[in-house]
């Protein structure tokens, strides 16, 4: 007797599963925007200078708050020009602050984007879990100048939101005039 009640129970919610998606509304799809986002023209490449005061400009910070990061900064194709670990960096922080800055220069937006797009964020796809050799993570962030990018900055060690702190520091560094 209690199998029979316990294959009703079964049963009978599985036979609710389509009634309920049934009475779901319709997801309304996303606008289609007129421009392309993110449309930003390539310059030419930072250069090692450029790079190493974003660097040291993050690291100050970095160091200010003891917070250990791996500071990277590439070239508008993705290719490393300078890279700094503070002392106790974990290692695994030096290959994600490269693909941080890999992904903003080579996507020409924050690498934020990618993480509040698998976030459910807008729009929210899982598509972006094939991010190639990139990382959808805060803390990597396009270094635009004279409405040109230029390169990348990408910062790991610490919290999505710390790492996205100590980028805006180097990433102000490399564009002051």
């Amino acid at each position: 007797m209690r199998h029979t009640l316990a294959l009703a129970a079964i049963l009978a919610g599985i036979a609710a599963v389509p009634a309920a998606r049934a009475q779901a509304p319709a997801a309304t799809p996303a606008p289609i925007p007129d421009a392309m986002p993110f449309d930003i023209p390539y310059g030419a490449p930072i250069s090692l200078d450029v790079a190493h005061k974003a660097i040291a400009a993050a690291a100050a910070d970095a160091k200010k708050r003891n917070w250990k990061m791996a500071i990277s900064v590439v070239d508008p194709s993705g290719n490393l020009i300078a890279h700094a670990t503070l002392d106790g960096t974990q290692y695994g922080s030096i290959a994600i602050s490269q693909a941080k800055a890999r992904t903003a220069a080579q996507f020409r937006r924050p690498s934020k984007a990618f993480a509040d797009g698998i976030n459910g964020g807008s729009p929210a796809t899982l598509s972006l879990l094939a991010l190639n050799a990139g990382a959808a993570s805060e803390g990597g962030m396009p270094i635009v100048v004279d409405g040109k990018l230029i390169g990348a900055i990408g910062v790991s060690g610490g919290t999505a939101p710390q790492d996205g702190v100590v980028a805006k520091v180097g990433l102000d560094a490399a564009t002051a005039k």
